[in-house]
């Protein structure tokens, strides 16, 4: 007997609600524990940093700034070529690397504040995680009008580097919380929709769960320094 269109359509709706919730599980998953290692590692690696930027060691200190760029740029050009176990693993080290340069915010705040602040951006964060997964309003335009921001926000703090004003510095943290709030809600349902679309479980889902990670994680991790700007206070 054929089985009513309805209750195929139902069956269907189940499984792609099933793989979605099971893609962005990973998702939030690799973010979540990539978060922990950076966390762990910038703690530990404080107390190094100190010895270096007491001994002078400028050099180092400017490769670890930007070496968390290098690694995002072999995943992203690594896609098609790297196995999910290396994009993963390759994942994990951008997260140490990204830790060992984050170090410093131990140096300039106390614990208390990084803790203080860590919660907020975590609870901003999730609220629209969970706003950017559940509306049925498109995103994508809003998308578009960020990304735009976040261009015109770089090349201030690239000026802002040659003027030291700490007005425009207010400013652009102000808007990089925006931009980066605005941008966890876009990301997670342009996640939400790539899991849709892909057959959980296959090579090119785990990949790109590997890669939502990477966006959200990022999301975060700025949302937080913005953040840390505005409301830490500076050890004396």
């Amino acid at each position: 007997m054929n089985t009513p269109d309805f209750q195929r359509d139902f069956s269907i709706d189940e499984v792609s609600s099933s793989s979605v919730k099971a893609f962005m599980n990973r998702v939030f998953g690799l973010m979540s524990l990539a978060l922990i290692i950076s966390g762990i590692t910038a703690f530990q690696f404080s107390e190094t940093m100190l010895s270096m930027l007491s001994s002078g060691g400028s050099m180092m200190i400017y490769a670890l700034m930007f070496a968390p760029f290098i690694f995002i740029l072999v995943m992203n050009f690594g896609f098609n070529k790297l196995s999910p176990m290396a994009l993963t693993v390759t994942f994990a080290a951008f997260a140490v690397v990204m830790g060992m340069s984050l170090s410093t915010i131990f140096l300039v705040y106390s614990l208390g504040t990084i803790a203080k602040v860590f919660f907020i951006t975590a609870g901003l964060f999730g609220t629209m995680a969970v706003l950017g997964f559940t509306t049925q309003t498109d995103l994508t335009k809003m998308g578009t009008f960020l990304m735009m921001a976040l261009f015109g926000m770089i090349i201030a703090t690239v000026v802002n580097w040659f003027m030291h004003s700490e007005q425009l510095d207010y400013i652009i943290s102000c808007v990089g919380v925006l931009v980066f709030t605005g941008l966890t809600a876009y990301d997670v349902q342009r996640l939400k929709r790539i899991g849709m679309g892909v057959e959980y479980g296959t090579a090119a889902a785990s990949k790109l769960a590997v890669m939502g990670a990477l966006s959200l994680y990022l999301d975060f991790i700025n949302l937080f320094l913005y953040l840390l700007r505005i409301f830490g206070n500076s050890r004396d």
